[in-house]
């Protein structure tokens, strides 16, 4: 370790150079990085709907619609050239109108009149248009140029195009939020004004060549893209702050900058690398979600913090020592109170604090596995334009839902009545399929190939169903099963899928992902505290801390009748637990070091002293990152999981600051009796 220090301090030239030339080139590849907006595609592998989509996406080359242009004032004929126009725009591969799910030899005057009037009412057309995926933002341009201020376009490629342009502003957003908070918050404990921008440097150039990574690694998920390069600078400038202060100290002692960085660097590795491991290990729990965003979250966020401390560890001390001569120069008073009378009154408060968390405990507890979900991307906070786009679009032809049934070619008879079945079911407005649209009655040899393309693959028939519900609830859900159940009935093999149906699998297939998540992350955890503390009480005592801590904040939305994004409830979980574990771990390390000397009661107030500056500034800064997600996100998964983080953060620090004193001092005997070393005089009572 002593040889790698040397080497980067006298390369530290190289090194700055090296670091600063990897971020420029991590920024430029994130600008190239994709960012995935379909929940449905980080399903498990053997999800109904998944299955159903790949089954689709081999056998038919048209995807499901998945948006609706509302052209007001145009006759059928007019209609039938604005869907041609529409189908020429580069990025559409698919537009469904009247004339689509009409027998063509049908008048328009004397055809069912609910078929008509969900596609053409009072001289208004409604054209179902699919477009590629990946292309929505520029195809959706095209087609409100075509279709001018008087039509309106709405639906699930809106929403995607929305989300991918939000993104990356909204990360950028975030930022510009928070490097000033944070500015403001670390001149406060250091006694330099350089010292905030070194940490904000060290850390920001992680967070670049963190993201400019995927670049090779694929697409992210939006919540990847919204919440990644936030949650990593707000969680790793502890390290930075950590090696900082040790030099600090260090340069009281040693006048030579170069000797006193050796000893920064080999005093704080070991507390930096084992808060490190531990936010590690609560991110990688998340990669065992069978719902596979949190994977893509997870490993990010876990690569975030590996080049974090890398970066802490080799670009930072380079730097510092760089800007020696500039930090002697800006040096100045601790702005920073004593925290002597406040360690005080904690230590007289800790039999409130712990009766009060003895009587939330477990009703928080029951509270928080009692909470309601949804499963979805939720709602978006849209533009004017779109707002208004879509409000015209419902308002006149109402919502649709579309769900696609797969089911064995080869006999019409029995897909007429499936197609009639699925009529019968509540909700459901309308059915596109061979039998309704042309008839079994008519040979596919009379159909145009374009046509006969969107209803028969060569092993597979295959009929869009519409109905008129919100993408997931009851009503939603029913219809699913509605489908299915109709569907079994006349065909063994077939299969389902759309945007309700993914909600419906994804509610089925992932709520057993919290339990398990959640422990892997408490025994990951657990096992670094065993190493760290060498202890068998320790761990489940702080652990513990920051687990009541976390049912407490879950329990909020319970209480206030709020319902929560279910990606977000199982996020919060080990992101709480890994990001806010470490004010536990330095408060009780302090406590340790004082209970060498002192006894229980006044190695508390030690600790809490000397804790409470590093626990409310690092706090601060991630409370903030959460309430600024939740501040700036459009999005209501990114919004909402902001909010539980800035919640649970500062409850994470009170329960650390307040009720962790009263379980070290009333347990004291047990950890000595656990512990190993805990006191080296043993005479210490």
């Amino acid at each position: 370790m002593e040889k790698l220090a040397r080497l980067i301090l006298r390369r530290r030239t190289a090194v700055i150079v090296t670091f600063l030339a990897l971020a420029a080139v991590a920024a430029v590849l994130w600008t190239g990085v994709t960012v995935n907006d379909s929940m449905a595609d980080y399903l498990p592998e053997d999800a109904p709907s998944t299955v159903a989509l790949r089954t689709m996406e081999e056998e038919f080359t048209q995807s499901v619609p998945n948006a609706r242009v509302m052209v007001p004032g145009v006759t059928v004929r007019e209609a039938l050239t604005i869907k041609e126009k529409l189908a020429a725009i580069d990025g559409v591969t698919q537009t469904l109108w009247l004339d689509d799910v009409l027998d063509p030899l049908t008048p328009v005057e004397v055809a069912d009149q609910d078929i008509v009037e969900t596609y053409y009412k009072d001289g208004t057309a409604l054209i179902s248009v699919t477009i590629e995926n990946g292309r929505e933002i520029e195809t959706i341009a095209e087609i409100r140029t075509l279709i001018t201020d008087a039509g309106a376009i709405e639906g699930d490629a809106v929403h995607s195009a929305v989300t991918r342009k939000m993104a990356g502003s909204e990360a950028l957003k975030a930022a510009l939020f928070l490097i000033p908070l944070i500015l403001v918050l670390l001149l406060f404990t250091t006694r330099s004004w350089l010292e905030p921008l070194l940490f904000l440097v060290s850390i920001g150039v992680s967070v670049l060549i963190s993201m400019g990574m995927n670049f090779f690694f694929g697409d992210i998920s939006f919540m990847t893209s919204s919440v990644a390069p936030v949650l990593q600078l707000a969680v790793s400038l502890d390290y930075a702050i950590f090696l900082l202060t040790a030099y600090r100290e260090a340069r009281e002692t040693e006048s030579d900058p170069m000797r006193a960085m050796l000893t920064a660097m080999k005093r704080s590795f070991t507390s930096v690398s084992a808060s490190a491991l531990t936010t590690i290990f609560g991110f990688l729990a998340l990669v065992c979600m069978r719902f596979r965003i949190g994977a893509d979250l997870g490993l990010n966020l876990a690569k975030g913090v590996v080049l974090s401390l890398i970066s802490v560890m080799v670009f930072l001390p380079a730097l510092t020592l760089a800007c020696t001569k500039l930090l002697d120069r800006t040096v100045h008073k601790s702005l920073l109170p004593s925290f002597d009378k406040p360690a005080r009154v904690i230590t007289k408060l800790r039999i409130p604090a712990l009766i009060l968390v003895l009587i939330f405990v477990v009703p928080s507890y029951l509270a928080q596995s009692r909470n309601l979900f949804t499963y979805g991307m939720g709602e978006l906070e849209y533009t004017t334009r779109e707002a208004a786009d879509e409000r015209a679009v419902r308002e006149t032809f109402g919502r649709s839902i579309a769900t696609v049934v797969l089911v064995p070619k080869g006999d019409p008879a029995r897909e007429a009545l499936l197609s009639e079945a699925l009529t019968d079911i509540p909700h459901v407005t309308g059915v596109v399929s061979y039998a309704s649209t042309v008839g079994a009655q008519i040979p596919t040899e009379y159909l145009d190939a374009d046509t006969l393309s969107q209803l028969y693959s060569d092993n597979y028939a295959r009929l869009i169903v519409y109905a008129d519900t919100e993408k997931e609830g009851d009503d939603a859900f029913a219809v699913v099963e509605g489908v299915r159940g109709a569907a079994s009935m006349y065909y063994d093999g077939a299969l389902t899928l759309g945007e309700s149906v993914s909600l419906y699998d994804m509610r089925d297939s992932i709520t057993s992902d919290a339990t398990l998540v959640n422990w892997l992350a408490i025994a990951a955890i657990a096992l670094v505290l065993l190493l760290t503390f060498r202890s068998i009480s320790l761990p489940v005592i702080l652990v513990l801390t920051i687990e009541t801590s976390i049912w407490i904040n879950l329990a909020v939305p319970y209480f206030k009748g709020t319902v929560l994004c279910y990606t977000g409830f199982l996020i919060i979980n080990t992101v709480q637990l890994g990001a806010t574990v470490d004010y536990a771990i330095l408060f009780t390390d302090l406590y340790r070091e004082y209970r060498q000397t002192l006894p229980p009661l006044k190695a508390v107030t030690r600790a809490a002293s000397s804790a409470m500056p590093s626990i409310l500034t690092s706090a601060s800064i991630l409370a903030g990152a959460g309430f600024i997600l939740q501040f700036v996100s459009t999005n209501d998964i990114v919004s909402q999981l902001g909010g539980l983080l800035g919640r649970g953060t500062a409850l994470s620090a009170a329960m650390v600051c307040l009720f962790l004193p009263a379980a070290l001092t009333f347990l004291d005997p047990v950890i000595r009796h656990t512990t190993l070393g805990f006191l080296k005089k043993e005479d210490v009572k």
